[in-house]
């Protein structure tokens, strides 16, 4: 299942940077992940600080 971003984001762009299929775009308030496009390889998950993307 494609990881989606909660609430807690903070923007601090480095789930985007990590990234290897370019799925994650700066939004509104939040990052928000494509998720036609993410691999659900939980690259975004392990650099969040604050844990943000989550497994959907």
């Amino acid at each position: 299942m494609p990881y989606v971003i909660s609430d807690e984001c903070i923007s601090c762009g480095a789930c985007e940077a990590e990234c290897p299929v370019d799925a994650i775009s700066a939004g509104d308030d939040k990052y928000v992940i494509d998720a036609d496009t993410c691999i659900d390889c939980g690259s975004c998950a392990g650099v969040c600080p604050v844990g943000a993307p989550q497994a959907e």
